[in-house]
Order: structure tokens, then C-alpha cells, then sequence
């Protein structure tokens, strides 16, 4: 009797008219969640409050209102939110990403888009580097900041202190003395050790996502070289470098965002990627590539899941409970803020709804990124490997001088690089009889006539 009443009692935890949320970040997870629950809500005549508590103020320069990201949004990601109205304005988009271009020891390639239709899109998480100014553009994370304060969210500047259990709800303190008592918590801090450490107070079984160190930074370029060297392109980097799984490029209006992804990414390895003679060919001559950056950060990335993001009234989502592994966060931050909100309008707000409705979008992301380590470490073993790394990328060079249909290779690293296709999906691809006897083909040839390669990559 005592387990079927505890059942029903969870069951009986759902909003009302009237509820309140707090949603604790005000990055992507946390204003898409926000977004979707004021929308779901208004739709079957819900009404409930959110505030949104975030100690940044996106509208700052530099680390004051950084959300230390690469800020690119994949393609598919800007389909889908322009499928639910969401827009993004000329004002956020930074450059227009319309290829890769695939940096490795035997030369370099661009990797056209797979659909001419489909565009990448670059922003600034905050409002840009120090000393930038540029008054006409504006922040990606304050843009949808604004969504949800359009919505009716309340958005606060405030950082939370403290998070307590009471009877009928979860009381929030914040430093500036606030202390409110709420209906449901959503944990949108990202990888905050400080605020996850409050999360495990009032959700017990909530496990924290292991993590490692990143390195992004960015370098300023006038107008004429960002054309004449990167051009509205992606740069990425294949090279056999120690501790160094993924390096990128990112050309942003007059700056250059450099994101290095690996095992601990630490200063010294950042100094010898920009000693690489592939990475200082993207660069004038005459810029001293280590001195040269206006803003730089080691952040943590989320490189496993969390376990049990979830309890009564208690909900974590984006990075703080899962994400996709070394891509597209921002992509991952739209798919869990999105199911939470569906999950705590349609099905409820208990531990037993989050288990149901929600923890099954974080598992399928944790599977991929399970089969996506399987993949960066085959990766590994191409980029340590000159022998694979000709085949590699002579076939990718072939590729891009035929039609579309036969650019097996090229569309798995595009969809590799943007994020813009799962793991398993890519994998399958990866399978496929074809692509895999073109590449053996190609390793053969490559290296039985290493003379005809065509290391410029040219079309």
C-alpha cells in the first residue's frame, strides 16, 4: 500500500494555474526550455511563471557575458527552429558558413555543403571579445533571452546561493538576498561545478557529467584577410598532434574563434596547434599567432553523461545532463530544454514523469555519443596514420569533383564536423560497401602513387 500511495502521489505532482519555475541559466537550455514551456502552456490555457535566474549579462564584452563556446549553429538546428517560428535575425549571425575546409599534413580540400540550400551559422555567445565594438550586432544567447521575455519569462540577474526542500515546493536563495519558493527548479547551469554542487542538495541521486578541458579563443581579422584566408569557411584540422582530437576555425565578422578539442587541452598544446604550418597558412604572415588573441579560455566540456538528472519538481537539462560529444551543444541544448518543457506541461512535474517523458531523449543522446567515441577514435588512429590519411583525403578531393549523389565520404565528415546528423546515423553511412571499397581504393592507390596526389586539394 505504501508504494502504490507513493505512486499516486508522484502522478499528482503536475502544474497548475498559477505555478511557478525557476530555470537556473539563462544560456540555450535554459531559454529554449523556457520558450517551449510559456508556449505549450498559453496553448492549453496554462498559466504558469518562469523566471530565469543568470549571473551574466549577455549584452558585456569578454568573459563578463562569454558563454565560452565555439557558437556555431548547425543547419539542421536552424531548419528546425525555423520550423517553430524561431528566426534567427541578420543581426545575431556573424558569418555564413558555407563549407569546410579540411586541414591535413598532405594538404588541404573544401568540403562543399551536401545542400546548396543549407547554411551554417556563426554567432558570439555573449557579445563579442574585448575591446570589439560593434553596436549593430548582438549576442545569440541574448536573443533568446529576449524570445522568453517576450513570452512573459522573467529574466533575472542573480546568481543562486542556496536550493532547500520544502513541503509543497523547492526554496531558491540567491546573492542578492532573494528567496522565492517554486513549484518546479530546472537546472540550465551547464557545467558550473558550484551550482551542480546545489543541484545534488535537493536532487540526491543527481551525478554531475565528467568532463575535460577545451581551449577557445579568439584572434581579431580585418575584413579583406578573414576574405582572402578563411573566406565563409570552416577550417578544420586532422593533424597528429598530441592530445588533440579536433581543431576549428570559426571566421566571425573581424574575428577568428580558434576551438581546440582533446584530452585535457592545456597551453603547451595550444602553442604547438598555432606553430603548425597548416594553421598559420589561415593567418597573415606577419601575426604573432600566440600574442595575437584578444580572449582566451580553457572551459570545460561535457565528454560523459550525468546519471539521475532528475526528482520531484527537480529537472536538469543541456549540458548539466547531456549533451553531444565534442559538437553542436547548442543542438543538444534545444533537444533536452525542448522534451523537459513538453514533459513537465503534458505529463508532470514528479520524479516518475522525468523518468518517463524525459530521461529517454538523454539516453538516446548518451547512446550516440557512445558510438561516437568509437568514431573519434578511429579518427585517432587516421590522424596518426599518413598512410589512411592519403587515401582519406585524396577521395575527399575526388569527391568534391563529382556530382552530389557520389559524395559518400565528404557528406560523413561534413555531418561529422557540423553536427548536423547523429553519430549512428553517421556510422551506418560509414558502412556503407561503397564508400568503404572507394576508400580502400583510394589508400591503395594513394600510396602506391604517392606522386599523383593532389595535395592543393584545388576543384
Amino acid at each position: 500500500m505504501k508504494i502504490n500511495f507513493l505512486r499516486k502521489s508522484q502522478k499528482e505532482i503536475e502544474l497548475t494555474n498559477g505555478s511557478s519555475i525557476a530555470v537556473v541559466g539563462g544560456g540555450p537550455s535554459g531559454s529554449f526550455f523556457s520558450y517551449y514551456a510559456l508556449d505549450l502552456a498559453r496553448r492549453y490555457d496554462l498559466e504558469i511563471n518562469i523566471d530565469i535566474y543568470e549571473a551574466k549579462d549577455f549584452t558585456c564584452l569578454g568573459p563578463t557575458g562569454c558563454n565560452n563556446c565555439g557558437g556555431i549553429v548547425s543547419e539542421s538546428l536552424v531548419q528546425m527552429l525555423s520550423t517553430d517560428g524561431i528566426i534567427l535575425p541578420s543581426s545575431i549571425i556573424r558569418r555564413g558558413i558555407y563549407s569546410y575546409t579540411l586541414h591535413v599534413e598532405q594538404g588541404k580540400t573544401v568540403i562543399n555543403t551536401p545542400k546548396k540550400e543549407q547554411r551554417i551559422a556563426s554567432v558570439f555567445r555573449g557579445s563579442g571579445p574585448r575591446n570589439f565594438i560593434n553596436n549593430d550586432q548582438k549576442s545569440f544567447d541574448n536573443f533568446l533571452l529576449g524570445l522568453c521575455e517576450k513570452s512573459g519569462a522573467k529574466i533575472i540577474l542573480d546568481r543562486i546561493t542556496e536550493a532547500q526542500r520544502a513541503a509543497d515546493g523547492i526554496i531558491i536563495r540567491t546573492k542578492d538576498s532573494v528567496e522565492k519558493k517554486y513549484d518546479l527548479v530546472v537546472g540550465a547551469a551547464g557545467l558550473n561545478t558550484k551550482t551542480l554542487q546545489l543541484f545534488q542538495s535537493i536532487c540526491p541521486g543527481y551525478v554531475p557529467p565528467a568532463t575535460t578541458r577545451a581551449h577557445i579563443c579568439e584572434f581579431p581579422l580585418e575584413p579583406e584577410n578573414m576574405d582572402k584566408y578563411l573566406g565563409n569557411s570552416m577550417h578544420v584540422f586532422l593533424l597528429n598532434l598530441p592530445k588533440v582530437t579536433f581543431g576549428a576555425l570559426i571566421p566571425k565578422g573581424k574575428y577568428v574563434t580558434l576551438v581546440l578539442l582533446g584530452d585535457e587541452i592545456s597551453k603547451e598544446t595550444v602553442e604547438t596547434f598555432l606553430a603548425a604550418e597548416q594553421v598559420k597558412g589561415c593567418f597573415p604572415p606577419d601575426l604573432h599567432l600566440n600574442e595575437a588573441a584578444a580572449c582566451k579560455c580553457f572551459p570545460f566540456i561535457n565528454i560523459s553523461a550525468s546519471r539521475n538528472p532528475f526528482d520531484d519538481r527537480v529537472v536538469l537539462i543541456g549540458d548539466s545532463a547531456s549533451s553531444k560529444l565534442y559538437k553542436n551543444g547548442i543542438g543538444a541544448a534545444y533537444i533536452t530544454g525542448r522534451a523537459a518543457a513538453r514533459t513537465v506541461i503534458f505529463h508532470g512535474i514528479s520524479k516518475s514523469s522525468f523518468k518517463k517523458s524525459y530521461y529517454p531523449v538523454c539516453k538516446n543522446l548518451n547512446r550516440d555519443n557512445n558510438v561516437g567515441k568509437f568514431i573519434f577514435w578511429v579518427t585517432r588512429i587516421i590522424q596518426k596514420s599518413a598512410f589512411l590519411k592519403n587515401g582519406l583525403f585524396q577521395m575527399v578531393v575526388n569527391e568534391q569533383k563529382a556530382e552530389e549523389k557520389k559524395r559518400l565520404m565528404s557528406s560523413v565528415l561534413w555531418d561529422t564536423f557540423t553536427g548536423s546528423a547523429g553519430y549512428r546515423n553517421i556510422f551506418i553511412r560509414f558502412l556503407n560497401p561503397k564508400l568503404l571499397l572507394t576508400l580502400l581504393w583510394n589508400i591503395a592507390a594513394s600510396n602506391l602513387n604517392p606522386d599523383k596526389i593532389n595535395y592543393d586539394g584545388k576543384q
